[in-house]
């Protein structure tokens, strides 16, 4: 639906309900671009595209994000997000494959994985994608991760000592790998050896 004839009434048109609170008008924003991305893609997403569709002018678009590749991030992550979120059951084991099932559904098995890899390569031209991308996506991914894990150590799951942001790397670097050189598919399969292999060592027992 084109959010300029519903919900996402143009933005501080003052007809009847005054100007919108920012927040609100930025959801939209948000909801738009991360729409236009998971149905087609980055190349063809433009500040016009994204202002028609939400209603909201170019200026405020502008004011907001200083680059196509910056408002798609923010659409991306936006659109991700939930699907995203790490659970914490108590079972460290449990959680990683539940997440990392998850990350590679988004990236496997709906546009998500297109767009992530295409926004990667964006940022290797466009210095205010790859800040974001490092500030708004990657930066917080890892914190979310980290802070998983910390948790597992205080319960004795993992052992005291070990960095957990080598796991990240091991277990969700592995993915985008995957992803980025893709010589082998992410499966299922791959996901639980990644989570068995890290939790279980690889030295003979």
């Amino acid at each position: 639906m084109n959010k300029a004839n519903g919900p996402a009434a143009k933005e501080g048109s003052g007809r009847g309900r005054g100007r919108r609170p920012a927040d609100e008008v930025r959801a939209d924003v948000l909801r738009t671009a991360g729409d236009l991305l998971l149905s087609e893609g980055i190349a063809d997403l433009t500040f016009e595209r994204v202002a028609r569709a939400s209603g909201v002018s170019k200026t405020t678009l502008y004011k907001w994000w200083p680059s196509k590749g910056a408002l798609a991030l923010d659409g991306y992550f936006h659109a991700v997000e939930e699907t995203l979120a790490f659970p914490d059951t108590g079972d460290i084991h449990a959680d990683l494959l539940t997440q990392l099932r998850a990350f590679a559904h988004v990236m496997t098995r709906t546009p998500g994985g297109r767009v992530l890899t295409e926004l990667i390569g964006e940022s290797q031209t466009d210095q205010d994608l790859a800040t974001a991308l490092r500030k708004l996506y990657s930066s917080h991914r890892r914190r979310l991760a980290a802070d998983r894990l910390h948790r597992a150590q205080e319960l004795g799951q993992i052992r005291t000592g070990i960095d957990v942001q080598v796991l990240v790397d091991q277990l969700w670097g592995a993915v985008y790998h995957r992803l980025l050189i893709p010589d082998e598919p992410v499966t299922d399969e791959f996901v639980v050896a990644l989570v068995n292999n890290l939790l279980d060592g690889v030295g003979p027992k």
